[in-house]
């Protein structure tokens, strides 16, 4: 899970006054990009001349979130598809991987159509995270040596809006650094970098009901 960009994605997102993510509709979409990152990363997603999305090895990762968006990928859709695809699905299936690993206490819903619950067992967790992410973008070491994995973090949280994380300040002061490290992904495949650099407008369709399933 150390390595998990989907699952380091939900606890910079997870807000203790929400018992849950900050924003859930915002967050279903940043933990399915990050899923595509860490893809992207391991070398298993790829992307071919037209912009589609293609699947470079048979073997599964072994991780039910990442097996899930490799099944979801060979079909031949393009990044921003596979963004808004299987989202609300992919988020559950990260807070279950957290809660299975004790890092998140699931409770039963306060009301009948509520939502359940979740509570960060180690308030330490998300709080170092939120340290490296911090790290990253006030740090003196030059983009090119921000660790991949640290840059498409920042990179997600500042698509995300994610005050906790990147204020409105930094993402002024910093607005140079923050778009480098976006940068970063057009090494892996264009395409992945231009849905993360859209993000802000899918969450604004998902949330009128034009974001897709």
């Amino acid at each position: 899970m150390n390595d998990d960009l989907a699952c380091l994605m939900y606890l910079l997102a997870y807000d203790d006054a929400a018992e849950g993510p900050y924003d859930r509709s915002r967050t279903e979409l940043l933990v399915r990009t990050a899923a595509l990152v860490d893809l992207a990363l391991r070398g298993r997603l790829e992307e071919d001349g037209g912009g589609t999305v293609t699947v470079s090895g048979a073997q599964p990762t072994g991780d039910p979130v990442l097996d899930g968006v490799l099944r979801d990928a060979a079909a031949g859709h393009g990044w921003k598809r596979l963004v808004r695809r299987h989202r609300k699905q992919t988020l559950t299936q990260v807070e279950d991987r957290l809660a299975a690993a004790g890092v998140l206490t699931v409770r039963a819903p306060r009301t009948r159509f509520g939502t359940r619950r979740l509570t960060v067992s180690d308030p330490a967790v998300p709080a170092a995270l939120r340290a490296r992410v911090f790290a990253a973008l006030h740090g003196d070491d030059l983009v090119t040596v921000i660790p991949a994995a640290d840059a498409a973090l920042l990179s997600l949280a500042t698509a995300g809006r994610i005050r906790t994380v990147v204020s409105r300040q930094d993402h002024k002061t910093f607005r140079a650094r923050i778009d480098a490290c976006t940068g970063h992904l057009a090494a892996f495949a264009p395409g992945l970098e231009k849905a993360v650099r859209t993000l802000p407008m899918t969450m604004i369709a998902a949330q009128g009901g034009m974001g897709g399933s």
